[in-house]
């Protein structure tokens, strides 16, 4: 039996926490540990289907490894989850794309600071 990581094993456990809190419990989540590109952590959903992946990078480059934190990086993507809909929503209107991440994400950072 392989034993799992123990910072992909308390992401999945944070995110959980965040999801139940935040009342997302309608949505099944698969979670991967695998490398990502430029991020800590990552999602993707269909809303229609009410299906979440969420990722760890499982090969965080040396230089970002002082900034890691998985409790905030779980928090961080639960929130993104929590505001899929209306960004999904949002891109149906007449904004850019750019436009409505950069908003989300505005959100996302100072709703991290506010909640524990």
């Amino acid at each position: 039996m392989v034993k799992e990581n123990k910072d992909f094993t308390s992401f999945k456990k944070w995110f959980t926490y965040y999801q139940k809190l935040f009342g997302l419990t309608g949505y099944k989540v698969y979670f991967k540990y695998e490398p990502l590109e430029e991020s800590f952590a990552s999602i993707t959903c269909t809303t229609g289907d009410m299906v979440a992946t969420i990722r760890l990078n499982s090969k965080l480059p040396a230089k970002d490894k002082p900034f890691k934190d998985v409790k905030r990086s779980a928090k961080h993507e639960a929130i993104h989850l929590l505001l899929m809909r209306l960004e999904n929503n949002a891109r149906y209107r007449y904004s850019t794309s750019g436009e409505i991440y950069e908003a989300v994400e505005e959100i996302v950072f100072k709703l991290e600071d506010l909640i524990n």
